[in-house]
This record gives structure tokens, C-alpha cells and sequence, in this order.
């Protein structure tokens, strides 16, 4: 059993639905959903683009995967996300936009938020104590060699590369999309999400997702809301 600390906004909210559409697959209730063809791409290219993201559910990364330390229960780590929630508060992105993140494509902030950046570092330090060490399996999946000197410093410190400074928070919408297919991809994406870009996104609450088997799709354990959402 892993578990992961994600942003999503509640089961309800507009997004949430839009994206579980477009992924094929509702995180909150672990159903499948089909996927819509479209214009210039087919179901089988849609679903091959999707099918990374879709086992992920629709979510940004706070905490990343990991399993729990020898002397930790689940229930005192819901216990813990829940009094982190109670005293945290909820706040709002000014805008968000799709963006193109190496090859695939993430709904982002449209300008750099510094609330955001401070808000998921505390997430990292917060419930790194629940955290078990990673293998050396874990630390080989992760390809160190690809790092940087403070990515592999991270993934040593905290069990991820990309935290802290290198956090950048994106909402994953695709896996890796051939340069020839970018710009249709991206036209796509912002007609799909045309309600949600250019504007603002609420940090509401916070995600327990769990993996109960290695490989097997990410399922929410649990959605608390921040203080004042």
C-alpha cells in the first residue's frame, strides 16, 4: 500500500468531472468512463495519451507516493492530514492556463504564485515523518543519473525530486505527446477545458489518494477541505 498527498478539487466541482472525462477514469469512485473521440485524434490515440495520467487520477502532486514508516498506522496518518487541513487555509490561483511541460501537456498556473510554492513545501516537510525510505528500487526508478545535483538531493532528503525549489505544480492532462501532434494536442486541450483556463483555480482542500498494489490505479482515500473553503 502506497499513499499520496494531491491537490484535486472536490468530487462535484466542474473540473473534477471535465477531467475525469477527458482521463477515462473518476479517482473518487475508481470508475471507468469512456473516452470521447474527436476531430483529428481517435480513441485509440486519445486513450494511449491519457492512460498514464489516468492510473494517477486527475490531481497535482503534493506529497508523492510513498509508503508508510515501520511505526506509522493509517489511521494516525489520516488523523495527521486531517489536523494539517483544520489549520491550514484555503486560498486561490489567480489563473491557470495549459501548458506544455517537456512533452506533455498539464493545466498550470499562468504566473509563478509564491502562496503555492509555500504551501506544498510545508506539505513535504509536514508529513515527512509518516514517510518510509525509499528502496533501492525506488531510488533506481527514478533514474538519478537524469537529475540534477539538487534533484538528487531532494529525492535523497525528501523522496521526490521535485520539491522545494524545484516544485513547479501541474494538473497532468496527457502523457508524452509526439512534437508533430503538440499543437493539435493543445488546441484540444483548451477548447475540452475552455471553462477553467484564464481562470481562477481554488485550493480547497487536500486529497489522500492510496495505491493498494504496486502499479494499480490511485483511488481517493479521503478529500479534506482547508480551513475557511
Amino acid at each position: 500500500m502506497r499513499y499520496a498527498l494531491y491537490f484535486t478539487p472536490p468530487e462535484h466541482d466542474p473540473l473534477s468531472r471535465a477531467a475525469a472525462h477527458w482521463l477515462g477514469r473518476d479517482p473518487f469512485s475508481g470508475k471507468t468512463l469512456p473516452i470521447s473521440p474527436t476531430d483529428g485524434f481517435s480513441y485509440e490515440e486519445l486513450a494511449d495519451l491519457t492512460a498514464d495520467p489516468q492510473r494517477y487520477g486527475f490531481h497535482a502532486t503534493m506529497k508523492a507516493p510513498f509508503s508508510l514508516a515501520a511505526d506509522c498506522r493509517e489511521g494516525e496518518f489520516v488523523d495527521a492530514v486531517g489536523r494539517f487541513c483544520g489549520k491550514t487555509s484555503s486560498f486561490t490561483i489567480p489563473s491557470v492556463v495549459i501548458g506544455q511541460l517537456g512533452h506533455f501537456f498539464a493545466l498550470v498556473p499562468e504566473q509563478p504564485f509564491t502562496p503555492l510554492q509555500a504551501f506544498a513545501a510545508e506539505i513535504v516537510e509536514a508529513f515527512e515523518p509518516y514517510r518510509a525510505p525509499l528502496s533501492d528500487g525506488d531510488v533506481a526508478r527514478r533514474k538519478p543519473e537524469t537529475l540534477s545535483e539538487t534533484q538528487r538531493a531532494n529525492l535523497v532528503r525528501w523522496g521526490y525530486p521535485y520539491v522545494m525549489d524545484e516544485f513547479r505544480f501541474h494538473m497532468t492532462l496527457t502523457g508524452p505527446v509526439k512534437a508533430e501532434r503538440a499543437a493539435a494536442m493543445r488546441d484540444l486541450l483548451n477548447g475540452r477545458f475552455a471553462d477553467f483556463v484564464g481562470r481562477p483555480l481554488g485550493i480547497s482542500g487536500l486529497a489522500l489518494y492510496v495505491e493498494k498494489e504496486r502499479g494499480t490505479p490511485f483511488t481517493i482515500h479521503s478529500w479534506l477541505p482547508l480551513s475557511g473553503a
